[in-house]
């Protein structure tokens, strides 16, 4: 028999009073409702009818012809098939809870996210993304009144600066409008892309990120900080540890002589932790801002170069038009034995096999080695994605010139 987890604890200890225990659903949705912004807290005790639980102890209801049917708030008689909603439910694969993101571009971690909070990975919706990997507005506005209709709660959603595969960044200015048009609590992955904050020739393709409210940045990687170096960054001040405190006073007493905002273990989830901050602190002080603007610049100026040198070579192909966002180079090597093929489907079986094959072959050269992967309906392509400052010109111009030689005789 399936346990109803916490939720189901307290409610047969309600006094007949109508005083409210402070373990019930009622008064725990009281306080939840005001430690949620955008109302969430609210439309999550009213999807969960808070109340229902502490009715159960009352006596059947007799419908009209006689038969017992459970209450379920309609306040008359009736043979609603809505049974009492207890929390566990909440995390069953029903969940009218619903979490919103990019298609195919974004992130592992989020449908990750969703099952580790328990409302399941199918309560993700995808939306539709343009041929770049940019989500669509108008798809994820028609998705969330589609939701509602159906009665489901968009909670969440999760737009992208600085997809994976093509470095795309969501519009988040329209996704910002929408999220407010409908109440929702907007987050931006910038794991990636978000270190081109930094740089104030590219940061306009993070527009619209200051009205989110919660984004994600990781500096190891687009600023080279030696993993992990990872950052949780949230708009509302106190938000984390109003969420997260348990106010444990053998650990974090209230008296000490310095500022208690440093005790980091009643913010998250975690209590010990890696000060991973202090390594970009570091380099910080070292490089500053100039010199980390300098770095991004000098990656993306890279990556521009690369592209303008393959766009219209012969053999090469890119995944989709136009310059990249980011520093990731999305294209495919078309060596002889496969560029003149007439037969379509010969062809892209072929070339789905060519960038495994070359980049085996760096790897037994140790030149040099550049991802790949199929995307969609697309095989395999190569994605160059450059974060090294210490690169050059002429490295990429050895990179163009040994796919060429690894794939000649393919």
């Amino acid at each position: 028999m399936a346990s109803h987890g916490f939720w189901f604890l307290g409610a047969e200890n309600a006094s007949g009073n109508g005083s409210q225990s402070p373990n019930t659903p009622r008064a725990w949705c009281q306080a939840a409702a005001q430690k949620f912004p955008g109302g969430i807290g609210s439309k999550l005790c009213a999807l969960l009818n808070v109340g229902e639980a502490e009715k159960t102890a009352q006596a059947p209801v007799k419908a009209e012809d006689g038969s017992t049917a459970e209450s379920c708030g309609c306040n008359k008689p009736c043979n609603c098939s809505k049974a009492t909603l207890f929390f566990s439910d909440l995390y069953s694969t029903g969940s009218p809870m619903r979490w919103l993101q990019s298609s195919c571009c974004c992130h592992f971690s989020i449908k990750k996210g969703a099952a580790a909070l328990g409302i399941g990975t199918e309560s993700v919706i995808c939306i539709k993304a343009d041929e770049r990997g940019k989500m669509i507005p108008s798809d994820l506005e028609r998705r969330i009144i589609e939701a509602k209709q159906k009665g489901y709660v968009p909670f969440f959603v999760s737009a992208t600066a600085g997809t994976t595969v093509y470095g795309a960044f969501d519009p988040l200015i329209a996704i910002a409008d929408i999220c407010k048009k409908h109440d929702i609590w907007m987050h931006v992955d910038g794991a990636w892309g978000g270190s081109l904050l930094m740089s104030r020739k590219h940061r306009w393709k993070l527009n619209g990120v200051e009205r989110a409210n919660s984004m994600t940045w990781n500096p190891h990687k687009m600023m080279a900080v030696p993993l992990q170096c990872s950052a949780l960054l949230v708009r509302e001040e106190g938000l984390m540890q109003s969420c997260n405190q348990m106010q444990a006073c053998y650990l974090f007493q209230q008296d000490k002589h310095y500022d208690l905002s440093y005790d980091t273990g009643d913010k998250a989830l975690q209590c010990g932790r890696h000060v991973d901050i202090f390594k970009l602190w570091l380099m910080w002080r070292a490089k500053g801002t100039i010199g980390f603007e300098a770095q991004i610049d000098k990656c993306l100026e890279l990556s521009e170069y690369l592209y303008n040198k393959i766009k219209d070579r012969e053999g090469y192909s890119m995944v989709f038009d136009g310059k990249p966002q980011h520093t990731n180079v999305c294209f495919w090597y078309l060596p002889p034995g496969v560029r003149y093929l007439e037969d379509k489907v010969e062809k892209m079986k072929r070339l789905h096999k060519v960038a495994p094959v070359i980049k085996a072959r760096m790897m037994e050269y140790g030149t040099t080695m550049v991802s790949y992967q199929p995307q969609g309906d697309k095989v395999n392509f190569f994605r160059m994605v450059i974060s090294n400052p210490a690169a050059t010109f002429e490295d990429i111009d050895f990179l163009i010139e040994e796919i060429e030689r690894l794939g000649q005789d393919l």
